[in-house]
């Protein structure tokens, strides 16, 4: 008992918080300018977000840089978080009026999901959408190109066209157009993780440096 009680004294059982995390290295900066550039050549955003950590990988900057284009948000790794989260997640998400599908980059049926989607506003107007264009953005670590590759191979029954690492910030820059269908043709663009340059709530920061 005595050992026990010992042991005991040497847990830890107080985390101070008391730095916040600041990390948005030049790439990313870049990265979102050159978000913005494109913006007016992309018909669709695809935001992903982390199924794990729905509410940490938000990031507030897409706001403002996405603003009013049509935009599907996509919570990917689902089948790394328990599956009874995701009504729950719905819900709230269509309070901000977000349209929300779960992915898991092995299951074809799921990330279908998102190519129907864009199937579907591009057939609502072939005139408009001759060749429609979708941007997929998100922070470090969400499985932006493991998204894309995995969208390319169900699509055109391709191979990889994104760089992928078990490291964030495999993608540094925006890439240049990849072809994931072709009837109708879509394209995709790959971005840089992007994170939030101060994070001032300890608790999200370290959510986020874990996933």
């Amino acid at each position: 008992m005595a050992a026990n009680k010992s042991l005991l004294n040497l847990v830890r059982t107080h985390f101070s918080h008391e730095k916040t995390i600041n990390w948005f290295p030049g790439h990313m900066a870049k990265g979102i300018k050159q978000m913005q550039d494109q913006l007016r050549a992309v018909d669709l955003i695809v935001e992903t977000r982390d199924a794990r950590i729905p509410l940490s990988s938000i990031n507030p900057q897409f706001e403002r840089i996405i603003g009013g284009k049509t935009r599907l948000v996509v919570y990917n790794k689902a089948d790394l978080a328990p599956s009874e989260i995701q009504y729950t997640v719905c819900k709230e998400m269509a309070k901000r009026n977000q349209h929300v599908v779960f992915t898991d980059t092995i299951s074809s049926g799921s990330v279908k999901q998102v190519l129907n989607y864009a199937v579907n506003i591009a057939k609502g107007d072939p005139v408009r959408y001759s060749q429609f264009s979708v941007m997929v953005v998100g922070m470090p670590n969400v499985g932006k190109s493991s998204l894309i590759n995995a969208l390319r191979r169900i699509g055109i029954r391709r191979g990889k066209a994104a760089s992928t690492g078990a490291k964030p910030g495999v993608t540094r820059a925006m890439s240049s157009k990849i072809k994931v269908l072709d009837s109708p043709p879509v394209y995709l663009f790959d971005t840089p993780g992007v994170m939030m340059p101060h994070i001032p709530d300890p608790v999200t920061a370290i959510k986020v440096a874990l996933t």
